[in-house]
């Protein structure tokens, strides 16, 4: 029997999530990626496979990003670049991971900013 990890679970999570949370160019995904020490996210046309906005904690801009304070600068950050380019409804997927913590911190930030999801 194959030994489940935590991330082979979160992976699952995603998966089952992705059947129903789909971008389009009306309404891209903001798609979230958190690692131990920084956060990430993207907004993503599904239709074209392609990354229209992103941004991360590894940015020179956001300093350490292994706390709720980065995610919400990265969600502060992705929203203003989304805005320029006019995107301001998408549609949220946390990858898979819990919506708490520096994950919610972001979304809070990103709605704040102008998004609306």
């Amino acid at each position: 029997m194959a030994k489940t990890t935590s991330e082979k679970m979160r992976k699952l999570r995603h998966k089952r999530l992705r059947k129903t949370v789909k971008g389009t160019a009306e309404r891209p995904r903001l798609a979230v990626f958190r690692s131990l020490k920084h956060i990430s996210a993207q907004i993503i046309d599904d239709g074209q496979h392609h990354t229209l906005v992103a941004a991360s904690s590894l940015e020179k801009t956001i300093g350490k990003g292994g706390n709720k304070q980065a995610a919400a600068s990265v969600g502060e950050l992705i929203a203003k670049r989304a805005v320029e380019k006019g995107i301001t409804k998408v549609v949220f997927d946390r990858g898979g991971f819990q919506y708490t913590g520096r994950v919610e911190a972001l979304a809070a930030a990103a709605r704040k900013a102008g998004l609306e999801f």
